[in-house]
């Protein structure tokens, strides 16, 4: 299933041709996005979302639609989509510096789509990841801010091989790590760790990208009494700890069970704990 709308709420079919070929967005990966997952009509962190775009816009010294026709652009999606067939739904905001040669009016648009039966299958039996190195320091985002470490662009040629690569090695999925082994984030995801009833998360300084999801999960946990923080985590307490998981908008709170192929620890009623904390805030 596929919705595809633009920022003036008009509905397109989502099988016809939308992009020029010499939109900087196809011919450079010249542009931002998020995905937001909705569950019954609703929209996740939809203004986290769009704070994300707004500071990825900025890095990036992009002119972005105003707020409001995003807002108006993903009601005209959830509108549409078959709720009492699919629950759940993934929806893309996607926004490109437009033409080359042209006056700078950006390409934007909001599309809905299934999840898939794959996603779903991993997020229910956990995944296994390898570790692999991003090639970056833990400073480099403040010495290098050209590198865009921290903004969700539509450059994900690295982050697509990187996946490749895992799924080479027999994995799920990865977890990328800095030059001094310390762990960053995976290619569409950020690392949470349960350690004697705390959580923790690498932090945004190391250059990743803020994770909404993340988020949300470690405000619930606050709520709920839990420890939280975000800090520096070596790659070797990945197997010290209670639990191991990766946060994303349309994956939710995934856990892992093997890491290089050694099984990390998995407590079915710790991950279930973690996952109620997470639903709670909807």
């Amino acid at each position: 299933m596929r919705i595809l709308a633009l920022l003036d709420g008009t509905l397109v079919d989502p099988d016809a041709p939308l992009l020029r070929s010499h939109d900087l967005g196809v011919q450079r990966g010249d542009g931002i996005f998020e995905t937001i997952l909705a569950v019954d009509g609703h929209p996740r962190e939809l203004e986290a979302h769009l704070d994300r775009l707004e500071r990825s816009a900025r890095l990036m010294e992009l002119t972005l639609p105003e707020r409001a026709k995003w807002q108006h652009a993903v009601r005209t999606v959830l509108a549409e989509w078959p709720w009492g067939s699919e629950r759940e739904a993934a929806i893309k905001l996607v926004c490109t510096r437009g033409l080359d040669g042209g006056d700078g009016t950006p390409t934007a648009f909001v599309s809905g789509q299934s999840l898939s039966e794959e996603l779903m299958r991993k997020r229910a039996r956990g995944i296994s990841v390898v570790t692999l190195e991003r090639g970056i320091d833990p400073g480099m985002m403040e010495r290098a801010p050209w590198l865009l470490l921290s903004a969700k662009t539509l450059s994900y040629a690295v982050n697509m091989a990187a996946l490749r690569e895992a799924e080479r090695r027999g994995a799920d999925e990865v977890v990328f790590t800095a030059s001094d082994e310390s762990l960053l984030e995976g290619p569409t995801s950020n690392v949470v760790l349960a350690e004697d009833g705390r959580l923790a998360t690498p932090p945004p300084s190391s250059g990743i990208l803020r994770g909404t999801t993340q988020g949300a999960l470690f405000r619930a946990a606050e709520e709920a009494g839990w420890r939280t923080a975000v800090e520096p985590i070596a790659r070797e307490r990945l197997w010290r700890a209670d639990g191991v998981w990766l946060a994303s908008s349309i994956r939710k709170i995934t856990q892992v069970h093997t890491i290089d192929g050694t099984p990390v620890a998995t407590d079915s009623g710790l991950h279930e704990r973690i996952c109620k904390l997470y639903e709670s805030r909807y």
